[in-house]
């Protein structure tokens, strides 16, 4: 299986001739051509930098055999499709174009105690990568390739590193982080290299690797 890091929180895995798609978001330019080039698509939560209702319904209307997974607030604000958009929730599990998907989670983290909760749920695909949008949450599950968050209001290194440790996970690749600087992505790295067993690969936009 193929991995390819695209702009931010965007991730399309390939094989045997199929392509998933997760969370092309309005943060990431090339969005609607890596929709256009699936047939599955998968939604962490509502954020715009992980979802675009716009996209999505546009390439829904245009590609019969597309099909989109998501949370319930993001499944409702697309329409149902003909049954091509579907819901789904922490423990569901499915296959879609020769993926086994597995989910997980069911928050997003905290930004701040004032804000309301916020829905978001985590992908484990195959048994191997495992995107956990906006969230540390941990499967309690085998994971070889762990998708690490960089990046963002919500986030903090200390929860990051504990976050790669509780995984287990073999190599870790970090997303999230259109708004990293140069120094930021270097301190991340630093840490999570020296605290953690699992080598963080950083990859630019488009560049793939074998999972």
């Amino acid at each position: 299986m193929e991995l390819t890091k695209h702009t931010h929180s965007t991730v399309v895995l390939t094989k045997d001739g199929s392509a998933l798609v997760i969370d092309p978001g309005a943060y990431t330019p090339n969005s609607a051509e890596l929709v256009a080039g699936t047939t599955v698509v998968l939604i962490t939560h509502d954020h715009p930098d992980h979802f675009d209702a716009g996209i999505l319904n546009a390439a829904l209307d245009a590609q019969p055999s597309l099909r989109v997974w998501a949370p319930a607030n993001v499944a409702t604000e697309l329409g149902s499709h003909a049954g091509r958009v579907v819901a789904i929730a922490a423990g569901d599990s499915f296959e879609a174009a020769g993926f086994e998907v597995a989910v997980f989670g069911e928050r997003h983290a905290a930004i701040h105690a004032d804000l309301p909760p916020m829905s978001n749920v985590a992908y484990l695909i195959d048994g191997n990568v495992y995107h956990p949008g906006d969230s540390y949450f941990v499967p309690g599950v085998t994971v070889e390739t762990l998708l690490v968050p960089a990046s963002g209001p919500w986030t903090k290194v200390s929860e990051g590193i504990d976050f790669v440790r509780a995984t287990k996970a073999s190599r870790a690749v970090r997303i999230h982080d259109l708004t990293l600087n140069d120094a930021e992505a270097a301190s991340f790295a630093q840490f999570i290299g020296a605290l953690t067993e699992a080598p963080l690969l950083t990859l630019a936009a488009g560049e793939s690797i074998t999972v």
